[in-house]
Order: C-alpha cells, then sequence, then structure tokens
C-alpha cells in the first residue's frame, strides 16, 4: 500500500513530473541524443512548474478576494471547490480513491489504443479529483470497496478518453491545430461555449480584436487590462465589507491597499502562467509524437485548462468577469429561494470561466466569449447544488464539486444506481 500511495501521490499526483516523464519517454522513443532528452525533460518540468507557480500566486489573490466578498455580503452558504471536497474525501476513502486514479489511468491507456478515443488525459489534479468524486458517489450507493474501485477505474478510463473529444472541435478552433486537446473535466461547459458561440457571433470579432477609442486603447495591453478589471471588483468587496474587515483579512495592510496589492499579484499570476504554459508546450508536443506514433498512433495529450490561456489573454478576463456574473446571479436566487446557496468561489470561477471564455471566443467572437462564459457561470452554480446531497449522504458538508462533467457523471450514475438497488 505504501508503494502505491507514493506512485499514485507522489508521482501521478505530481502533474510535473508525469507530463516530464511523458516528455522524456517521447524523447527516448525517438533516440534523441542524451543532452536533448535530459534538455527537454527539464525544460518540461520547470515550464510546468512555472505555471504552477503562476497558478499559486493568482490563487492566493483569489483567495483574498473570496474572504473579502463572504465577509462583505454576509452570506452562508457550500463554497463548491474541488480540493475542498477531494481532500474531505481521502479522509474516508484513501485506498478507494488511489486505485481508481491508477486503474482509471491503465483503463485511458487501453480505451486509447483500441478505440477512436485517443486522448490521453495527463492533467494529474482532476484526474484525482474525479478518482474522489467517484469513490463518494460509489460509496454512498453501498458499493463494498473492490466493486467501487472495479466499476470506478472503468468509469474514471472512459471519462478520460471521452471527454476531451467532445471538445475537440472547438479546442481546435482556439489553438488552430489538431495537436493537443483539452484536460479539464468542465469539457461538456467548454464545449457548449464553443458551439454557442457559432450562433452568436462570429470568430472574427474576437476579443483580441476589440478597437478601443481614445485612452481606452490601454485595455489592449493584458497587464493593463486584467489589473484594472479584477481591480474594480476588488474593491467593490472591499468597500461593501469595511476597512476593520478589511484589515483584519489582511492581517494589519492598509485597507486601500490590499485590493491593490492582491490585483497586482493576481496580474502577475496570470503572467507567469502564460510564460510556463509556453515553454512546456514547445517541449510535450513533440515528445508526445515519439510516444503515439511508436504505442498509440494518432494519441493527443488533453492538457490542463491554462493551455488556451495565451491564445485569447482578453477573453479570459473577460470570461471570467462574465462566469462570475451569472454566478453571483444564482447565489441571489438560492438565498431568494431558500435552498442550499452555493457561493461562487473565485478560483473555479476564475479558471472555468476563463477557458469558456477563450472557446466562446474561437467560435462566435466577443459574444460567444461572453455569453458562452455566462451561461458556463449558471451551470457550475446549479450543477454543485444537484449533487450536494450526494456529499452529505456520505458525511462531506460545506463544498462540492463545480466542474460540469464531475456533476454529469454524479447525477447519471446515482440515478442508475438508485434504480437498480430498488429493482
Amino acid at each position: 500500500m505504501a508503494v502505491l500511495q507514493f506512485v499514485v501521490y507522489d508521482i501521478l499526483g505530481e502533474a510535473s513530473l508525469l507530463i516530464g516523464l511523458m516528455a522524456m519517454v517521447g524523447l527516448l522513443i525517438q533516440r534523441k541524443p542524451a543532452e536533448k532528452v535530459i534538455a527537454g525533460t527539464i525544460k518540461t518540468i520547470v515550464g510546468f512548474l512555472i505555471f504552477g507557480i503562476g497558478s499559486s500566486a493568482a490563487q492566493g489573490a483569489l483567495n483574498g478576494f473570496q474572504s473579502l466578498f463572504v465577509t462583505a455580503f454576509g452570506l452562508e452558504g457550500v463554497t463548491p471547490i474541488s480540493e475542498a471536497i477531494t481532500a474531505q474525501a481521502q479522509t474516508l476513502f484513501p485506498m478507494v480513491i488511489a486505485l481508481i486514479m491508477v486503474g482509471g489511468f491503465v483503463c485511458n491507456l487501453i480505451i486509447a489504443k483500441l478505440t477512436k478515443f485517443k486522448y490521453i488525459f495527463l492533467t494529474g489534479g482532476h484526474s484525482l479529483f474525479l478518482s474522489a468524486l467517484l469513490a463518494i458517489l460509489l460509496k454512498a450507493l453501498g458499493l463494498s470497496d473492490v466493486a467501487a474501485i472495479l466499476t470506478g477505474s472503468v468509469i474514471h478510463g472512459f471519462a478520460a478518453a471521452l471527454y476531451p473529444a467532445i471538445a475537440q472541435k472547438s479546442m481546435n478552433a482556439v489553438t488552430g491545430t489538431d495537436e493537443i486537446a483539452i484536460g479539464h473535466y468542465c469539457t461538456l461547459a467548454y464545449a457548449f461555449s464553443g458551439w454557442l458561440g457559432s450562433k452568436v457571433g462570429d470568430p472574427e470579432d474576437s476579443t483580441e480584436k476589440i478597437k478601443l477609442p481614445g485612452w481606452l486603447s490601454m485595455f489592449k495591453d493584458y497587464i493593463v487590462s486584467v489589473s484594472l478589471s479584477i481591480g474594480v471588483i476588488y474593491y467593490i468587496a472591499a468597500a461593501v465589507a469595511g476597512r476593520e474587515a478589511v484589515e483584519a483579512i489582511s492581517g494589519g495592510t492598509h485597507w486601500l491597499i490590499f485590493p491593490l496589492m492582491q490585483t497586482l499579484t493576481f496580474t502577475g499570476g496570470l503572467y507567469v502562467i502564460i510564460t510556463g504554459v509556453r515553454l512546456f508546450l514547445g517541449e510535450i508536443v513533440p515528445a508526445f509524437v515519439g510516444i503515439s506514433e511508436k504505442f498509440i498512433p494518432g494519441a493527443k495529450p488533453a492538457l490542463d485548462c491554462p493551455v488556451v490561456f495565451p491564445y485569447a489573454p482578453t477573453a479570459t478576463v473577460l470570461g471570467f468577469i462574465s462566469a462570475y456574473a451569472a454566478g453571483l446571479i444564482c447565489m441571489f436566487i438560492m438565498a431568494a429561494l431558500h435552498t442550499v446557496v452555493m457561493i461562487p468561489v473565485a478560483i473555479p470561477f476564475f479558471f472555468i470561466g476563463a477557458t469558456a471564455g477563450v472557446f466562446g471566443n474561437a467560435r462566435g467572437g466577443w459574444k460567444g466569449c461572453v455569453l458562452g462564459a455566462f451561461v458556463t457561470g449558471v451551470l457550475i452554480s446549479v450543477g454543485p447544488a444537484i449533487i450536494y446531497p450526494i456529499m452529505q449522504s456520505v458525511g462531506l458538508n460545506g463544498t462540492s464539486f463545480p466542474e460540469t462533467d464531475f456533476n454529469l457523471i454524479g447525477i447519471f450514475f446515482n440515478f442508475i444506481g438508485k434504480a437498480l438497488g430498488k429493482w
């Protein structure tokens, strides 16, 4: 068990090492010189770590905003965030989660080898989240550990191979190639955002081509546009929360300075993300070609959502704002209806909303970006509320999974499981 935990949590669970290992294997298969293998592996890992550093900085700033928001508006409810619910689940079903993750990865490779769905899911964090969801779902239905592991592994493998295919048409529109896939379990939302964009807008009216008059042209600078747009949201929350509350959250930093520094930290984090993505993509894609040609011809790596940010930086900002606006509206509607209130957590709403914005923009310009991200915001607000009773049934409270793909799996297999149980 100790060896298995080492493989799952310390190797497969460490996304940078997993992707670096894939790059190294690909370069070795292509019989590259030793110096190229070493250099390519290191650059892949370092690029992914740079991406992680940027993500951590951005998430830290978003955590500060989340605290400000809850304090400002005084709403108590469920905060849907996968890291939190996964951490809780690991205290209940650690072995089941670990084995589902390993079994799911093996099933993913088998399915990619034997079927036309040739996608290899390389986002280790989301693989872990899906394993946690499946453990919760299957144990809630009363399955034994062995049955849960076997069933969960098969579902996990099919999800890893099938979901990226759903959004591949829009992913190709984003990247302009057919070399990589999206490996983030909000595929349904991203695909729908792209489709919706194609119906309401024109890709020629891209967010990246928006012509702003006069002084507004400064918003064409990514650093400036992100800082100003996110800064406005921060300062609104700070103004509503009040000076004492802000300084309590900030640890004594002046209440007018704290939002400013958090905003600039967030912007810097995004810039670092883009730098890291460009570095590791430059190495992993050519290396992956070697693996796919040797073992799984035509296979594509499914990578984490920030991989699309460099293609439309402005759309990432508009997508987040639009999705978060939808989350706020849903929150107030839920509060008015006296149902479970899903508080829009800034971190998933940024990464999911921004990605949906990029997909919508690729096929529908700025109209597709705004509308696609808004609908996505609704989906990741309502979905967690629907599956929340499943979390509660095994003693997990206060959080849920926001990802649309997880919500569909939870709703579908919970319904099937209960129907079979009654039968």
